[in-house]
Order: C-alpha cells, then structure tokens, then sequence
C-alpha cells in the first residue's frame, strides 16, 4: 500500500506522527507499506541561514508563557511516543529546502525513511541545524549515502525547484497543515492522530484497494 506523507523537518507533529504511523503499520505485519514523503514547507521564506528559533516562536505562538506551556504540551505527548524532545536545543528554525532535497535524493537509494527519521532526531533531540549543508552532509555519510554526489546536485537549481513545485503541489490540495497522510491514494486524514485511528484508515484503504490487473499477453 502507498502510503503519502506529506510533511516538514521542523514539524514536532510530524515526528510525533511518523511515530504512531509506524505503531498503525506494526499492527498489520501483513501490509507492505510504501512510504511515500512528500515535502510542505511552513516557513518558505525563511532565510537560507534560518531564523532565531526564539524570535520565531514567540512570533508565530504570542509571548514566551505561551511556548512555554505549548513545549511542555509537546514534550509529554512526544515522551508517550518515544521522543525526547529537547527543544532547549534549539537555536535556529532553519529553511528546510536543502533538507527535502535530502530526502528526495535518499528516496533514489530506499532510505528516505531513515533520512527523515535522523534529520527529526538531529533537530528536535541534538539541536543542529538541519539548514546547515555540513549537518546534512553529516547525516547523508550515517546513511551510507553518496554525499558527494549530493553535494552535487545540491548546485543545480533544478534540483531545488523539484522541492518548490511539490511543496506548490501540496499546498493547491487544500492541506493547510501537516502532518497529513494519504492512504492508498485515496483517503487522506490531516494531523497527529492516534494510532487507532491511522490504524482505521489503513483497514479502509485496504477494504477499497483495488490492485492493478496484469495485462495478458493474448490481450495486447
């Protein structure tokens, strides 16, 4: 089954979320999921060096008090689901462009999943800048990846545009937030959800899943 992720590398929600997908999908050891991470950029105009993550947040969320209680909020929800957040870390909100391009190139290799993962964990548990082309070339190396030629494409501008468009792409679906997930194509669901309810929505999407018939040789 295809599973679309749509997503950011800045988003606690989302690490949050990819953890109780992962809870959903063990519980159907028979589905073969294939994780599909589609980039939405919450901060397309950020800076290429990032943001002061204070400024930031006391912008986006009113006043120290209230990111005071809405960090709290996320660090024990985040603990019930295995992450430790140590958002006292965090120096900088970085543009996340450079890191979806991460990902995107990891997917030519199967391992956009273990990208994600290590970029949320580099980020909302170390504290680095996932903006900083060194970090990144840091996370490429642990998975085994070709940094160089990363770096590479890196250069290109099309390489970047590919990130802009799907991020276009995302936003003209009328999803306003993420995480969001698209299950089979089909039916989509927006926010962290529980994992019983991600968990219905697999059942759902497997209830309708229609596979593509072969093509018979005598029919062509």
């Amino acid at each position: 089954m295809r599973i679309e992720v749509i997503f950011d590398t800045v988003c606690p929600w989302c690490f949050i979320g990819k953890r109780r997908l992962e809870k959903a999908l063990a519980l159907r050891p028979a589905v073969s999921a294939d994780l599909v991470w589609r980039p939405f950029l919450l901060n397309p105009d950020a800076p290429a060096e990032g943001i002061s993550r204070r400024v930031y947040l006391d912008r986006k969320f009113g006043g120290p008090a209230r990111v005071s209680r809405m960090l709290a909020t996320l660090g024990d929800i985040g603990a019930a689901e295995g992450i430790t957040f140590n958002f006292d870390a965090i120096d900088i909100t970085p543009n996340t462009v450079d890191s979806h391009r991460l990902v995107a190139f990891a997917a030519r290799y199967g391992k956009a999943g273990a990208v994600v993962e290590r970029l949320f964990q580099a980020y909302f548990v170390e504290g680095r800048n996932i903006g900083d082309p060194a970090v990144l070339q840091g996370v490429a190396r642990e998975n085994d990846l070709p940094d160089e030629d990363f770096f590479t494409d890196h250069l290109h501008a099309d390489y970047r545009q590919d990130v802009l468009a799907e991020n276009s792409q995302t936003h003209r679906m009328s999803i306003n937030g993420v995480p969001c997930f698209i299950f089979g194509g089909a039916y989509g669901i927006a926010g962290a959800q529980d994992t019983d309810v991600l968990l219905r929505m697999i059942d759902l999407a497997l209830e309708n899943f229609q596979p593509t018939p072969l093509s018979s040789p005598a029919a062509e």
